[in-house]
């Protein structure tokens, strides 16, 4: 089962700041990272997305990056889905299956308005005192849904689908 963890903050440097905790928890084991992002808003809203460095270590199988781009692309990337294909919305729809559905995606995007910034986590474990802990001093929106193992593997089977028949 992983976790997904948005934590909305009011400007891009406070973000930041609970980024690098993440990902100092992770090297002492507080929390196991299958995708961690900054994702922050300019005054323009433009978004924008930092990922940990190339030499930071974020153990992500292929299973969990798959996942993890879409759930990401899902969250932040796509705000307004009108018509879409079937395959996108199948996808869509397994999303909403996994309690990642249309309310969490708004609640969501509500906390990336313009100046603002978010760090979205994927998580295969969490030692969630000890990480609650840690980021407490930095405050922020806290916005949680954990997806279950058996989710991810259909959810991943479906894009290996959609990909081979694209």
């Amino acid at each position: 089962m992983s976790e997904l963890v948005v934590i909305g903050f009011a400007d891009r440097s406070t973000a930041n700041e609970a980024f690098r905790k993440v990902q100092e928890l992770q090297r002492s084991g507080v929390v196991e990272l299958n995708g961690l992002a900054v994702v922050s808003v300019d005054e323009d809203g433009e978004t924008h997305v930092d990922t940990p460095a190339k030499n930071e270590k974020v153990a992500v199988s292929a299973t969990a990056g798959a996942l993890w781009g879409l759930v990401f692309g899902m969250l932040i990337l796509t705000p307004a889905i009108g018509v879409v294909g079937a395959a996108l919305g199948g996808l869509i729809g397994k999303l909403s299956q996994m309690g990642v559905d249309k309310d969490f995606r708004a609640k969501v995007q509500s906390l990336l308005e313009p100046g603002s910034a978010a760090v979205v986590i994927m998580a295969s474990a969490i030692t969630e005192d000890a990480f609650a802990e840690a980021l407490h001093p930095f405050g922020g929106t806290v916005l949680k849904t954990s997806l279950a193992e058996r989710d991810e593997q259909e959810l991943v089977q479906q894009l290996a689908g959609g990909a081979q028949a694209a």
